[in-house]
């Protein structure tokens, strides 16, 4: 069983040191990613990634839609993983989607993590404005998801560049759309479905763990008004403001996070 969840999840486990960081990918991703980041942190610590079912080398066999239904169900993969890897306090490291997934897996058990980063996340991509602006109407994401069942190729040409923004480094956003295209179809769909109409604002303020919320600037899939109602609405957590634009600055921008996550990291020791 734990060689089936370790292969599952295509788990990877490198670094030194006896404190715990676990990275998790964004939607469309892999752990690869995260590859301008870790080498200012595996000195320091046990670095622990993996990929979501579906992305990158993750067994695509294992995918169950009633499982995945739900961003519970990658919750589960993530406690699955700290079970069988035996880990305890773990600092948490999740970049969109995986901002929610990790709360959800924080607040089913607590015990299991020491603190969270979570770079722009959004908690509801829906409007429901007067009272919450997510950046999204309905209309918009219906039809996101319809252009994914007609023209998958031509969805990730036109959705890289808007995640990725920083135009002037197109290399970028080609490697998010070779991204996109690598995951199973059937199961990005499906994942996107997931990810955009979920409703997270309960979970965030039932958070008990230290929280450092990274906002991008120019972010068009977690604007500003997400990333102030996560300020506003999510206990005890510091909140920072990047001069990095787009919405994966672990990429474009990875000495600014690695910065921020540091402090944040060393500040909660001296804490």
């Amino acid at each position: 069983m734990n060689t089936d969840i370790l292969k599952r999840n295509n788990v990877t486990v490198m670094g030194d040191g006896d404190q715990t960081l676990m990275f998790a990918h964004g939607f469309g991703c892999d752990q690869n990613m995260w590859r301008f980041i870790i080498p200012a942190f595996q000195d320091r610590y046990k670095i622990v990634l993996f990929d979501y079912v579906g992305c990158g080398r993750s067994d695509w066999s294992a995918y169950n839609s009633d499982k995945y239904n739900n961003l519970r169900g990658y919750a589960q993969d993530i406690l699955d993983i700290c079970h069988v890897l035996n880990l305890k306090d773990v600092r948490f490291v999740g970049h969109s989607v995986s901002s929610m997934i990790g709360i959800l897996a924080a607040n089913l058990e607590p015990g299991l993590f020491h603190s969270l980063v979570l770079i722009g996340p959004s908690p509801r991509y829906i409007n429901e404005e007067p009272d919450y602006v997510g950046g999204f109407s309905k209309n918009d994401l219906e039809g996101l998801l319809d252009t994914m069942d007609n023209n998958y190729i031509g969805w990730a040409n036109f959705l890289a560049p808007v995640v990725m923004k920083n135009l002037d480094r197109p290399e970028l956003a080609a490697e998010l759309e070779e991204s996109f295209c690598s995951t199973d179809p059937r199961i990005s769909r499906k994942f996107a479905e997931v990810t955009f109409f979920s409703d997270n604002r309960d979970d965030i303020t039932r958070v008990t763990v230290p929280t450092l919320i990274l906002q991008c600037s120019d972010d068009a899939i977690a604007p500003d008004t997400v990333g102030e109602y996560m300020r506003a609405h999510l206990p005890g957590n510091k909140f920072i403001k990047m001069k990095a634009t787009g919405h994966c600055p672990h990429m474009s921008h990875p000495e600014e996070t690695i910065g921020a996550i540091r402090e944040f990291l060393e500040s909660e020791v001296l804490a």
